[in-house]
């Protein structure tokens, strides 16, 4: 097996990981939420007259929620891994990481808001 031929089957292998590790986060109610969302934003999106670096701007910030979200759902499986007894500093770890992601949506809300107002208000 040549060099290229053994990054080719690493590349594919982390492809099926990632596509399980998806599957996974799929079972958390947050991660289907936030693609309903997602999913709302896009078609809005298709439908609003914005400009396309605007349209980028919003579709990035919505991406964005979702990779929190499962940066969240990872710092979770990885504490209640560790020990399901409560610990200050497990707490610390599940509260920050939520945190992150309440900043997140109202950075979404923030830009959408701006964007409409904007648009169809100034």
């Amino acid at each position: 097996m040549t060099q290229k031929e053994g990054h080719f089957r690493h590349f594919l292998r982390s492809c099926k990981y990632s596509i399980f590790g998806l599957a996974i986060a799929y079972t958390e109610i947050a991660i289907r939420q936030l693609l309903l969302l997602n999913i709302v934003l896009c078609i809005l999106l298709c439908c609003l007259d914005f400009d396309f670096t605007v349209k980028m701007i919003l579709l990035t910030a919505g991406i964005m929620t979702l990779v929190v979200e499962l940066i969240n759902t990872a710092i979770e499986a990885a504490v209640d891994h560790t020990s399901l007894e409560h610990h200050h500093l497990a707490k610390r770890a599940k509260d920050t990481s939520s945190a992150a992601q309440m900043v997140m949506l109202i950075l979404l809300t923030a830009l959408w808001g701006m964007a409409v107002y904007h648009r169809y208000f100034i």
